[in-house]
């Protein structure tokens, strides 16, 4: 039997790219950037499979290019708003995703970019490197204390819980706010104190984004937000870029409305915002939340276990569309 033809939009770790070897013919966008969307179409027609990352749109087109052969999208990622699930869903076309495994890395990632804006370490890495540093000062880059402080999240899932269980050690007050409240024996086990997003963003000292993209939550985070937190506030968003409106909060970080922010995450990724790389009270890293080697080889089979498993008429282990009945030969 012939190899199964899968298109697969960025190279993945050795232990995925191994996996779709032995069972695949891959054809590979191998480029370290995003793949056009023309391109992606044409490297998509007449695949079985498709495997993508989170800055690849797989919508219609992209589906239609690859015709009646594709049986599943396999995403190496836990958000999925790049794949059009309801379209792949009305082809009969299986979409698995790899949640749960990035949890741990993506909080750790969380806490660095917190304890770098409260604490000015990426300011004071430039000066020390910028020859700018002339010695100790008793105001020299004073920031943040996080003892007694309140940390507000945004979404507690996975990861946001993840976040607010690090917080307990450093003797912080926690709030969140999800569309779901957590039962109580949750709450008293993190612990954590619901409020109302207004609330939460009235109350918070660092206020921590970890909720999913989607039309409720598009510039959830937006100007009259934005002016409803302490100016002494800090604003992290590790969750989807589009989650905070980010030429609001850029104009509010300029007129010193708000003591710093954090991004991991870009609405109009990889582009910035007009302004934002400019500003010293802010930390931006390059959308590596779950970039550890463990993390990322994990995610990595994942993906590839749930395509070998689409491609073979299963249920993927992580299926986003289980209603889906897998196509199958013949």
């Amino acid at each position: 039997m012939s190899k199964w033809e899968v298109a697969v939009t960025r190279r993945l770790p050795e232990a995925g790219m191994d996996m779709l070897r032995g069972s695949c013919h891959a054809r590979l966008w191998d480029e370290d950037r995003p793949i056009p969307h023309d391109r992606l179409c044409a490297l998509a027609e007449g695949a079985d499979g498709i495997v993508c990352v989170l800055t690849d749109p797989v919508d219609a087109a992209v589906m239609e290019a690859a015709g009646p052969k594709l049986k599943v999208i396999s995403t190496m990622a836990v958000g999925y708003d790049n794949i059009d699930v309801a379209e792949a869903s009305r082809r009969g076309i299986v979409v698995g995703n790899t949640p749960g495994v990035l949890t741990e890395a993506t909080a750790d990632l969380t806490w660095a970019l917190i304890l770098s804006l409260g604490r000015r370490i990426v300011e004071g890495d430039r000066m020390v490197r910028e020859g700018r540093f002339n010695g100790w000062g008793p105001t020299l880059l004073v920031g943040a204390d996080f003892k007694g402080r309140t940390l507000g999240i945004v979404g507690m899932g996975r990861i946001g819980t993840a976040v607010a269980k690090r917080a307990v050690g450093f003797g912080m007050k926690i709030l969140y706010h999800a569309r779901h409240r957590l039962a109580p024996e949750l709450e008293a086990a993190v612990p954590a104190h619901f409020e109302k997003l207004g609330d939460l963003l009235q109350k918070s000292d660092f206020v921590s984004l970890h909720c999913p993209l989607n039309k409720e939550s598009f510039h959830l985070i937006g100007g009259s937000e934005i002016d409803l937190m302490k100016p002494t506030a800090y604003l992290i968003n590790v969750a989807r870029g589009p989650v905070v409106d980010e030429a609001a909060l850029t104009a509010v970080l300029k007129a010193g409305r708000l003591a710093g922010a954090a991004f991991d995450v870009y609405e109009n990724e990889p582009r910035l915002s007009p302004g934002l790389a400019e500003l010293d009270n802010v930390v931006l890293a390059p959308h590596f939340g779950s970039a550890s080697i463990e993390t990322r080889n994990k995610m990595a089979v994942m993906a590839a276990q749930n395509l070998i498993a689409g491609l073979r008429g299963d249920v993927p282990p992580w299926c986003l569309n289980p209603e889906v009945r897998p196509i199958t030969e013949g």
